[in-house]
């Protein structure tokens, strides 16, 4: 009896879950690719089979794609978003003026016929039947002989040609280390339709969103050169780089690469005649590809570190965001930083060791979020890198650094970072589409800093042990999925038992800030007054004159529940006592105590993230 009312109640606690997304479906693609690649002209011939199957409950009467290469041309609209934002990017600019006066100018403006990037459709057609197409920049506006109707699959034919750009911002030919081809968003993309109809956002140079598929993609090009690439190489005997023992076979001086991958939603190559490829292997079974330029002694010792570094990196998420669920995963030299595909990223190589590692575990970690949750980059930004960050940080220290035990806020750094962008009167809300922040730093510091801030002050609001294990459970039920923020909240909600409605609106939607002060403390009482207009709850640690300590713990009334008590090693040997919960109506709180206070201290664990700590503290 026992046994059968424990599953009853873990199936209703997914249902309870679910409950706010009822009715979710999503879109499936089927890609497979024929690739004849042009090296010495940077261009190429592309042949796809699309196989698009519409689970929305609608008929389609268009689709559309994405052609990013169509960006690095000039007049684009990323073109003038270099020209005219604050603070444009420096990889995708150059100064024109002089010393005295700096004159910056879009590198694309320069680009010649010769060096633009292109994608240029021939022709498509569905299920046999010519479509209407028309190019508008970066996106492919297809109007079809027929609708897709609600649970068909359509079958689209495309041929396209297309030319490399010169390597300006993640894509493109000849990177400032050497690389030949850095291929990403390299192939007509079909967009993302969901509840919230088409994304169709321009390329400006941020992120993306897709569908996700499976890939079968077969690339042509010369017998000498070595690909990295999402997927599973399906020939390694027959291509150069990947077995002792291969011979390489070719066609008029070329070979053929294969690469399959399923349920991914985006897919990235490079290749070079100079490529290395190393490989190792995590305890969990994950098969890890390093694909570089063994330029010099030391970038071969880094990669081979960054490697073995790497594969326990997937052991160490997997115990703690969910198992990687594909087979491998390869990280290859290219592009302009580093970015993440699906089982794949493209970092820049030549880096000191520890940068090495931090570009990779970054970019691994998206593997979760962004990769296993198909997150909508232009739209949750800080959901996606912010996370995204937040796994990283914590695998450095873990691995790299091999700290014993992690602080109680080991993302200090990122408090840091969001505590200047609070005060600098940049700041914009948390939720804005990622392409149209004011400043490139305005972005960052929301999305990989305040979006590392989110998260693990969600952990001092619900508890570290409930946000560990909403993390879990978040896996389990929005894996391969296209989760959303309030997905996430409502899973942590049902973990903690807290409602989470106040602090996911005024931290993501707005610029308030958090500034808590002790006001006035007396041998018989603390008052603290909250001097801006986001509240919280608080951990309120006094010291008193015999020794002893006490943890106050002052819920917010909104919360409507209250975090469990935690295991950290300032609190051991503390007494912990719940007091009555705080309105956010209410700016100040008077604490009754009944000893003499020696010291008080507003949130020891420093995860509060308070824009002015000086007045958090007192010591008689």
């Amino acid at each position: 009896m026992k046994t059968k009312l424990l599953l009853f109640f873990l199936t209703l606690f997914h249902t309870v879950v679910f409950a706010q997304r009822a009715g979710y479906w999503q879109q499936a693609v089927d890609y497979k690719l024929d690739i004849d690649v042009d090296e010495k002209n940077y261009q190429y011939q592309g042949k796809m089979t699309l196989k698009y199957t519409n689970n929305s409950n609608q008929s389609l009467k268009k689709v559309y794609f994405h052609l990013y290469f169509n960006a690095f041309q000039p007049g684009s609209m990323m073109d003038y978003r270099l020209a005219n934002i604050a603070d444009p990017d420096p990889r995708m600019t150059s100064n024109i003026g002089t010393t005295e006066n700096p004159k910056i100018q879009s590198r694309i403006a320069t680009l010649t016929p010769e060096q633009i990037g292109y994608q240029r459709i021939q022709s498509l057609t569905m299920n046999g039947q010519p479509t209407t197409f028309k190019e508008d920049g970066t996106i492919l506006e297809v109007t079809l002989p027929t609708p897709i109707q609600h649970g068909e699959t359509a079958t689209f034919d495309m041929n396209w040609e297309a030319q490399v750009p010169e390597q300006i911002r993640r894509s493109g030919r000849n990177s400032k280390e050497g690389v030949a081809l850095s291929m990403t968003q390299w192939y007509p993309k079909m967009a993302h339709f969901d509840e919230f109809g088409w994304h169709l956002d321009e390329y400006v140079a941020r992120e993306f969103i897709a569908p996700f598929g499976n890939f079968d993609v077969t690339l042509h090009l010369h017998k000498d050169y070595i690909v990295g690439s999402s997927g599973v190489l399906q020939n390694p005997t027959e291509v150069k780089g990947y077995d002792k023992k291969a011979k390489v076979i070719s066609s008029n001086g070329k070979a053929t690469w294969n690469f399959k991958a399923e349920n991914i939603h985006d897919f990235a190559w490079a290749a070079d005649p100079e490529f290395v490829v190393d490989s190792t292997k995590s305890k969990g079974g994950v098969t890890v590809y390093t694909v570089y330029l063994p330029s010099n002694k030391q970038v071969k010792e880094n990669w081979k570190t960054a490697q073995g570094l790497a594969a326990e990196f997937f052991d160490f998420c997997a115990e703690r965001f969910g198992a990687y669920p594909w087979p491998t995963y390869t990280i290859v030299q290219g592009g302009d930083g580093g970015m993440e595909y699906g089982t794949a990223t493209l970092v820049t190589g030549g880096r000191n060791i520890k940068s090495l590692v931090g570009v990779i575990f970054h970019e691994a970690a998206h593997s979760w979020y962004q990769h296993l949750f198909g997150i909508n980059e232009t739209v949750d930004e800080w959901f996606d890198e912010g996370f995204t960050s937040y796994i990283e940080e914590l695998g450095f220290q873990s691995l790299f650094e091999k700290r014993g035990s992690l602080d109680s806020n080991p993302v200090i750094n990122a408090y840091r970072a969001y505590y200047k962008l609070a005060l600098s009167g940049k700041e914009e809300p948390m939720s804005l589409l990622a392409d149209y922040y004011d400043t490139n730093y305005g972005y960052s510091q929301q999305a990989y800093n305040k979006g590392q801030v989110f998260a693990q002050q969600l952990g001092y609001i619900i508890g570290q042990q409930n946000l560990d294990k909403t993390f879990l459970e978040f896996y389990e039920l929005w894996k391969f999925k296209h989760p959303t923020p309030n997905d996430f909240k409502r899973v942590a909600e049902e973990i903690s038992g807290i409602n989470l409605k106040w602090y996911f609106n005024l931290f993501v939607n707005t610029t308030r800030k958090i500034d808590y002060a002790i006001e006035n403390v007396t041998d018989k009482e603390i008052t603290l007054v909250n001097k801006s207009n986001l509240a919280m709850p608080i951990d309120l640690l006094v010291e008193y004159e015999d020794g002893t300590k006490e943890l106050f713990y002052i819920p917010l009334r909104e919360m409507r529940g209250e975090k469990p008590a935690e295991i950290f090693s300032i609190y051991e040997g503390v007494r912990r006592t719940v007091s009555e919960d705080w309105f956010w109506t209410k700016p100040t709180y008077t604490l009754s105590i009944n000893k003499k206070p020696v010291k008080v201290q507003i949130d020891p664990s420093l995860r509060l993230a308070d824009i002015e700590s000086a007045d958090n503290s007192w010591v008689r």
